[in-house]
């Protein structure tokens, strides 16, 4: 693995679930894989779970993880080429991503699309130009289009319950990625990711659904069946993966915002008990009701836990 950018740099899945495991049983039995090298994260938008969930993997396998936020604390870059520089950024990508590859051995960075020109933002052109001019190896904190790390601890999550279940109820679980309503309009980046990373599992079962209007990049969604009756679609379900995004089609808007997609305690009585799944952070009784994200079906902690490991099976 030279760079993580998407599910087509992981390789085998299960080979990497299965290494992010055994490194939640002992953080600490690969140190030495980091000792006197630095990893540099880069953010050019807000962060939480990624932000520190990577700065404590790095720092399991040795690593000195050190945070620069770019939007806040750097000079505001430029990623176009052949930019005539006379605004407001300052400094070119061309020139920074080298001196990034001078200090670091790994480099990550977090990125978010506009929401405003799909093409530009699906040409992920911020991380490509890292990619290009850094040198070094990349991953991906959340680009404009995907977030890689979310999705494996998504299928870390998923294996763990599924090991962990008294008996299966089928060969393949079925696991349903359900729209949520939301106060702003949200990226696609998570669930495009999600898509991306269950088909390409191929172990599920996989429906998505959404009200119409919110269909997804087909390159990301292709292999799963796509549902616009929310109940029909949680039906049996074992996973349910609730998670808001904006339109893709007339890019970037809010066409329904039907408070009646919230998934409730009501809603999950369809389903073999699912469990419930949200990235985080969850806009409560919006997106999902209190007495469903402090219920017992409730995986959302446990799945955000697992970020450490999934960040600590792909910097190793």
């Amino acid at each position: 693995m030279r760079n993580f950018i998407s599910v087509l740099d992981a390789g085998n899945i299960n080979g990497l679930v299965k290494k992010a495991l055994d490194y939640k049983s002992n953080p600490f039995r690969d140190q030495h894989l980091g000792q006197q090298k630095r990893i540099g994260l880069l953010f050019l938008n807000p962060s939480m779970r990624t932000r520190l969930s990577t700065q404590v993997a790095a720092q399991n396998l040795g690593m000195e993880p050190i945070v620069f936020n770019v939007d806040k604390e750097g000079w505001a870059l430029e990623f176009e080429e052949e930019a005539i520089m006379s605004g407001n950024t300052v400094e070119h990508v061309k020139d920074a991503a080298p001196v990034f590859g001078q200090y670091f051995d790994i480099l990550c960075i977090r990125t978010f699309p506009s929401l405003k020109n799909r093409e530009d933002d699906y040409s992920e052109l911020y991380i490509n130009q890292i990619l290009k001019y850094s040198g070094i190896p990349v991953v991906s904190l959340e680009s404009a289009t995907l977030h890689p790390l979310q999705s494996l601890t998504d299928i870390i999550t998923i294996t763990e319950c599924l090991a962990s279940a008294k008996k299966k109820s089928r060969k393949k679980p079925r696991i349903v990625l359900s729209w949520a309503p939301h106060v702003k309009p949200l990226p696609q980046c998570v669930a495009n990711s999600f898509s991306q990373w269950i088909n390409a599992w191929k172990q599920s079962e996989f429906v998505i659904t959404h009200p119409e209007d919110y269909e997804l990049d087909e390159k990301f969604t292709k292999g799963a069946s796509i549902c616009h009756d929310q109940m029909e679609a949680l039906e049996d379900a074992d996973f349910v993966y609730v998670k808001n995004w904006s339109t893709y089609g007339d890019y970037g808007k809010i066409f329904c915002n039907d408070p009646g997609w919230m998934l409730t305690a009501k809603k999950l009585k369809v389903t073999n008990q699912a469990k419930v799944m949200h990235c985080l952070p969850v806009r409560r009784n919006v997106e999902l009701s209190d007495e469903v994200l402090d219920g017992p079906q409730s995986i959302v902690t446990q799945q955000a836990g697992n970020r450490v490991w999934a960040a600590q099976a792909v910097l190793s």
